[in-house]
This record gives structure tokens, sequence and C-alpha cells, in this order.
């Protein structure tokens, strides 16, 4: 058998398993924004490998701090251990971090990240005296990962219907989808109305809310929605007011993603915890960290054991990773990737706003790296069956695109020229076109 008779055969791939769905594609090797199947195809990377790349696969400074690593320490377990490159990123990261965070939790991905911050928060309360905060509030349309608590806190979808019973239950306030708005406003005269869900829910149970978790500025996994800074503002002003904490689930929106480093500082706000994963490492190996304020981190400190965090993995903080996301973050300096970013985005105003035009599509929306369109379709959501149809358009064509039903975005590492950049645009308005 071949590889791809082989992967058939023995392999199970997440979001795939249906009778009807074709053979996965053998990658043999991958450079800058390309991967290069074992057919000999050359096909455009336009999602950052769901997310995760931003300096173009196969780096050669990364790939020599990865090969520096491991030439040193692979890997060493974290309790009781320390070693130079968790320390460093640690540092490196408390500098870049909004004001405040000053104590880095290491796991290793962005679902255990959340995880990680939920029962973090949960514990704090327990630790400081008030116990009875012990709910949390998230919003509609809101992903967090695929672990049990990370489900508890996302939207039901198709993503956490098998596992409901499972599930632990939250508060749900709207979330700034202007584009449908839940409250029936206008973003050019609106006041930001649907805040007042959130603002509802904690006059109502405040002093049982243990945190707020959001992802700051741009849902991603439940449709590329992006907010009005004023959200995110005002959720930071309402955590304050009514005592609880702020999660920010940044493990899309980290590292430049928006245009920002990191999508809080669009605020600017200060969350008391944020989760970070995905570009952490340029897209190399898996990472997951929870930054916290010292006042969460010292409510853990104690002669009871009994306040211990008990929450560890096997390969937390492991050394190649840690060493290579310290190289990812001075490729961003030296680079000026936010600056290229912000570049990207002048570039997807100029051509893909005028979409807004074709009869397929009903919304645009652009913030820093991201683009996204909303295709007009008849059912619309994860399972809509034009997001399959026009994947295997794109790639066709030679670029990866992978759209969430009918949300179709186009998410490359910052590393595309301006040329591949227009080259990919091309086919997304060639293959709308069509449709029209």
């Amino acid at each position: 058998m071949n590889l791809q008779e082989i992967d058939r055969a023995y392999v199970w791939h997440p979001y795939t398993q249906i009778r009807t769905a074709p053979p996965s594609i053998p990658i043999i090797r991958a450079e800058g924004v390309y991967l290069y199947t074992e057919d000999g195809r050359r096909i455009l990377d336009g999602i950052s490998s769901w997310w995760v790349n931003i300096h173009g696969h196969s780096h050669p400074r990364l790939n020599e701090a990865l090969a520096r690593q491991a030439r040193e320490l692979e890997h060493v377990m974290f309790a009781g251990f320390t070693h130079r490159p968790a320390v460093e990123l640690a540092e490196r990261l408390i500098e870049l971090l909004p004001g405040g965070l000053a104590r880095i939790f290491y796991s290793d991905n962005g679902s255990t990240a959340v995880e990680v911050a939920l029962k973090m928060s949960f514990q704090y309360w327990q630790n400081a005296g008030q116990p009875r905060r012990r709910e949390f509030i998230v919003l509609d349309h809101a992903y967090h990962g695929d672990t049990v608590g990370a489900m508890s806190a996302s939207a039901e979808s198709p993503f956490t219907a098998p596992f409901l019973p499972l599930l632990f239950p939250v508060g749900r306030a709207h979330a700034p989808y202007c584009f449908r708005c839940p409250v029936g406003c206008n973003r050019s005269s609106c006041s930001i109305d649907c805040l007042r869900s959130l603002e509802s829910i904690l006059a109502s149970r405040g002093d049982s809310i243990a945190a707020v978790l959001v992802e700051p500025m741009l849902q991603g996994a439940g449709g590329m929605i992006v907010w009005p800074v004023e959200f995110l503002t005002g959720v930071r002003r309402l955590c304050d007011q009514y005592g609880a904490l702020m999660i920010a689930d940044e493990v899309l929106t980290g590292f430049g993603r928006t245009g920002k480093m990191f999508a809080c500082e669009h605020g600017p706000v200060r969350p008391d915890i944020v989760c970070l994963s995905k570009a952490l490492t340029g897209g190399y190996l898996p990472l997951g960290v929870t930054a916290a304020t010292t006042a969460i981190y010292n409510s853990f400190l104690s002669e009871d054991r009994r306040k211990t965090f008990f929450h560890g993995h096997s390969f937390t903080a492991n050394p190649l990773a840690c060493a290579v996301a310290l190289a990812s973050l001075d490729l961003l300096h030296e680079n000026r990737s936010i600056e290229r970013v912000l570049r990207l985005e002048s570039l997807f105003r100029a051509r893909l706003a005028p979409l807004r035009s074709m009869p397929v599509v009903s919304d645009v929306r652009i913030l820093g790296g991201v683009a996204a369109l909303e295709l007009h379709t008849q059912q619309g959501g994860y399972l809509e069956p034009i997001g399959t149809r026009l994947g295997a358009e794109f790639l066709s064509c030679g670029l990866l695109l992978r759209p969430l039903g009918n949300i179709l975005y186009f998410m490359p590492p910052y590393a595309i020229t301006d040329e591949e950049a227009h080259w990919a645009i091309d086919q997304i308005e060639a293959v709308l076109g069509a449709m029209a």
C-alpha cells in the first residue's frame, strides 16, 4: 500500500469521519507558504495550517533552534525541575503581555490552556475564601477547545452536541455579532446594546460568578466574528464592577494575528488570565500557556497542600517547544511582523471588501491578518455543505482554504508575499464568481 492507502486503513483524522470523505492528501514537505504533495502538487497554505504557522514552513531559524535544543535537552519533567528555555520564555512573555500578568503556567495546547484557566479561576476563589464563586459566563458562538471543560464553555454546536451530558452548565451572554445583531441594532448607531446581556447576568448572580471567558476581538471557529472594541472594554468594566475574573482566550488571536501582539491591546484591557497556544511556537510544536496575575498565583501559596494547583502534563514546558517559541519571538521582532500584518489588513480591505457586492457574499469581516466572507446560503452553520464543496474547489486550484460551513476565511502565514496574497484572492474571486 502507498501512504494514502495506509493512512486510509489505520489513521483516524479529525472532522472527516464520513463515508464520502475523500482520501487524505499526503504532504511530503513544506517550505514558506507552500505544502508539497506526494504526487507533485504545490498548495498555498491559506489557513496557516489551522492558524498556527506565522513565519512560513520549515523556517531555517526555527529549524536550527529545534536542532540545537535537541542536542542539549529534549525533555525533563517540570515538577520539581526547571530548565533555561522555559524560564527564558516565561520572562519574555511577561515582558510582552499586558501589565500585571506575572506568572506563566505551561501546558501543551490551546484546549488545555483554557482548561487550566477554568480550573485555576475556580480554585482561586476557593483558596481566597469565596467558594460561592463557582460559575462561568461565556458568549454565544464561543469555541474554546475540545476537552470537557473547554467544550462546556463553548457554544452548543456539532462539536459539543454528542457530549452534552458530560458538560457543566454555564451562563451564556450575547456576542457582538454585528452582522446578525442579537438585539436587532445597527452598528452605525448602536451603543453596544448587546453588552446588556452580560451585565444582566452579572447583576443577577454576580457574587456566584468565578470568571467571564471571552475570545477578545475575534471569535474564531464560531464564525470569525469581529468585535467592536467597545465590547472588549465593556467586558473588562463589568468584570471589575461585579468582581469576576476576566479570562481572555488568545489561543487564536495572540502573537500578532489581529494587528496587535495580543488582541486585548485593542482596548487596551488587562485580563486576569490569558490563554495562549497555536502561533506560540510559530506552528512547530504543541505548547500551551496560561498567564495569570500575581494575586491569583499568591492564592495558591500556602503551607496547606490542599491549596496546591494539582494540574500537570507529562510534556509541560517541553524544552524543544520552549526553544522554538523563543526563536519565534525573535523572528516576530526582527521581521517587524506586526507591521506586516497591518499591511496585509490593508491589502485584504482593498481586495476583499468589494466582494460584498457579489450575490453569494452576505458580509465581509477583516481584522489584522484575518479576512472572512460570510456566504449567503439556505442552511448556514458549520454543517452547511457549501464549505466542503468550496474547500475541494480551492484545493483543485492549489489553495488550502477550509471554510467553517458558510464562513470562508483567509488566514495565511505572515510570511506570505503581496504577490502570493493577490494570487490567492484571485482564486477566491474566481470561485465565488462562478457561483453567481
